[in-house]
C-alpha cells in the first residue's frame, strides 16, 4: 500500500512538474521581444516619414505606415548623455553623465545603475548590444557589465581614433564582448553597418525561442561618414544620403529577420536618434526639418528626434502621436511590458508610456520635459509651452549667435503655434512663464541638494584607466 501511494505521488509530481514547466515556457513565449534602433546624429528631417524629400527610406516608410510616429519624442543634446538617459530612465545629470566620454578616461556609466538591460535580463531576456556604446570604454563600464549578455561594436564615436603602431594610421577598435576583434582603419569602417546588421540578424535567429532585447545603437550617421561600397554614390543626397539609405536597408533586414522567424507580431520595434544632426558639417551633416537648432543645442532641432514605434496588433498602423515622450521612458515602458516592476527606491525621470503607444490616451505622462545641456537646465516644456531659461546656441560648431537666443530674459514659445521657436510670447502669457519657472526651480533644487535623498547619483570611476587594446592588434583594411 505504501509503495503504491509513493508511486502515485511520484506520477502526480511528474505531471505537475510538466505542467509547471510547460506553463513557464508559454509565459516566456508570450513575453514581447524588444528591438531599439538608435541612430547617431540623425536629424528630425532626415527620413521620409518626417518629411525628407532627398533621402530615400522605403523601409522606414513602411515601418511608419505599419506603426506610429512620435513627433514630440526627446533625447539629449550629445552622445553619452543621450545613451545614459535611454539605458537608465533618468535625465543624464541625475546619473552624472552630462556630456561626452572619451577613450581611456576614468569615468563612465556607474555599473551600480539598474539599466533596462539589467531589468530585462533578470526577467529572463537574452540581451545584446550591437553598435556604438559610448558610456565608458574601461572594462568596468562596458555593456557586458551593464546587463547585456553580449556586445559587438565600436565602444565610442568613430572619430575618436588612435594611431596604430603597425600601420601608423588612425584606427578605432571593434569589440566583441570585452575583447578587441579588429582595429578599423577609415576604409575598414565601411563594413561596420553591414557587420552590425549581420550580428543583429544572427541574434534574432538564435534567440527566437525566448524573449530578447536587441539594443542597436548605430555608428551612423556620425562624422566621418562611411557608407558601404554598395551604397556609395547611390543616393540623391551625396555621401550623407548614401549612409541614410544603408541605415534604411539595415532596418529592412531587421524587419525581415523578425518576420522570417515568426516574431513579427510579438516584437516592439523602436527607431529613434540620440540627438539632432551635426549641422555645422554642412553636406556631411543632416537637417532638422522644420525645427530650429541642431546637435549640441537645447532648441528643438538639437533634441527632438524622428521616432517610429511598431508592434502589429498593439500599435495602430499609420498613427501619429504628438504627446511629449522621450528616451527616459524606454526603461519603465519595456520593463512594464515584460511583466516587471521598476525599483521604486531608485529615482528615475521616465514614465511608462504603454497607454500612449497603444492609443488608449493622447495625454503625455510628463507634466514637464526638462532640457539639460551638461548640468545646466536651459529650458522646460509643458504641453505646447516651452520656456527657455538661458541663452541657447544653434548647435555644436555653429559660430552664429542670434540675438534673440542670447538675451538674459526668459523666452516663451508656443510649439503648437510655431514649431520653429522664433516668436517670444512671454509678455502675453506671464502666468505660463511663472508656472514653468516654478517647475524648473523645483527640479534645480532637487539636483543641487546633497545627501541620500538628492536623487543625483555618482558616475562610475576607475583609478587607473588603461588603453584597452594593443595597437598591434590586426588591422582590418579595405575589403577587396
Amino acid at each position: 500500500m505504501t509503495v503504491l501511494v509513493l508511486r502515485m505521488m511520484a506520477v502526480v509530481c511528474l505531471v505537475l512538474g510538466f505542467v509547471a514547466s510547460n506553463s513557464a515556457s508559454v509565459s516566456a513565449a508570450t513575453k514581447p521581444n524588444f528591438v531599439v534602433i538608435f541612430i547617431d546624429d540623425m536629424g528630425y528631417g532626415d527620413i521620409g516619414p518626417f518629411g525628407s524629400s532627398v533621402n530615400d527610406t522605403p523601409h522606414l516608410e513602411r515601418l511608419s505606415s505599419e506603426g506610429m510616429k512620435l513627433t514630440s519624442f526627446y533625447a539629449a543634446p550629445v552622445c553619452s548623455a543621450s545613451r545614459a538617459q535611454l539605458l537608465t530612465g533618468s535625465y543624464a545629470p541625475r546619473v552624472s553623465v552630462p556630456g561626452v566620454f572619451f577613450p581611456a578616461g576614468n569615468l563612465g556609466l556607474n555599473p551600480a545603475e539598474e539599466t533596462v538591460a539589467d531589468y530585462l535580463q533578470k526577467l529572463g531576456y537574452a540581451t545584446t548590444c550591437i553598435g556604438k556604446w559610448h558610456l565608458g570604454d574601461q572594462p568596468e563600464f562596458l555593456p557586458t557589465r551593464q546587463g547585456f549578455h553580449h556586445y559587438f561594436g565600436i565602444p565610442y564615436s568613430n572619430d575618436m581614433q588612435r594611431v596604430s603602431t603597425e600601420t601608423g594610421l588612425r584606427v578605432v577598435p571593434l569589440l566583441r564582448d570585452e575583447k578587441v576583434e579588429a582595429l578599423l582603419e577609415d576604409e575598414g569602417q565601411r563594413q561596420v553597418t553591414r557587420d552590425y546588421t549581420k550580428e543583429a540578424v544572427k541574434f534574432i535567429s538564435k534567440e527566437r525561442n525566448k524573449p530578447f532585447f536587441l539594443y542597436m545603437p548605430h555608428t551612423a550617421m556620425h562624422v566621418p561618414l562611411f557608407p558601404h561600397e554598395s551604397f556609395q554614390g547611390k543616393s540623391r543626397n551625396g555621401i550623407y544620403g548614401d549612409w541614410v539609405q544603408e541605415v534604411d536597408w539595415s532596418v529592412g533586414q531587421i524587419m525581415a529577420a523578425l518576420k522570417r522567424n515568426n516574431l513579427d507580431d510579438n516584437t516592439l520595434v523602436i527607431f529613434t536618434s540620440d540627438n539632432g544632426p551635426w549641422a555645422s558639417k554642412g553636406s556631411k551633416g543632416g537637417v532638422s526639418g522644420p525645427l530650429r537648432g541642431s546637435k549640441g543645442a537645447t532648441l528643438e532641432g538639437g533634441v527632438r528626434e524622428p521616432t517610429i514605434v511598431r508592434w502589429p496588433g498593439k500599435i495602430k498602423a499609420g498613427s501619429v502621436c504628438d504627446a511629449i515622450a522621450g528616451t527616459t521612458d524606454i526603461l519603465p515602458t519595456l520593463v512594464s511590458l515584460a511583466g516587471g516592476t521598476v525599483d521604486a527606491s531608485i529615482k528615475i525621470d521616465g514614465k511608462d508610456i504603454t497607454d500612449l503607444l497603444f492609443g488608449e490616451t493622447t495625454e503625455s505622462a510628463h507634466e514637464a520635459w526638462h532640457y539639460f545641456r551638461g548640468n545646466s537646465l536651459e529650458a522646460i516644456r509643458s504641453g505646447p509651452w516651452k520656456l527657455a531659461l538661458k541663452p541657447q546656441s544653434l548647435g555644436m560648431g555653429i559660430r552664429e549667435k542670434p540675438k534673440d537666443l542670447l538675451g538674459k530674459n526668459v523666452r516663451l514659445y508656443n510649439l503648437d503655434d510655431e514649431i520653429g521657436e522664433v516668436t517670444n510670447v512671454a509678455e502675453q502669457h506671464p502666468e505660463v512663464v511663472a508656472r514653468l519657472q516654478r517647475m524648473a526651480d523645483e527640479m534645480l533644487t532637487e539636483f543641487r541638494s546633497t545627501g541620500a535623498n538628492s536623487g543625483v547619483r555618482p558616475p562610475g570611476r576607475v583609478e587607473n584607466p588603461v588603453t584597452l587594446y594593443p595597437t598591434q592588434t590586426r588591422v582590418r583594411k579595405k575589403k577587396k
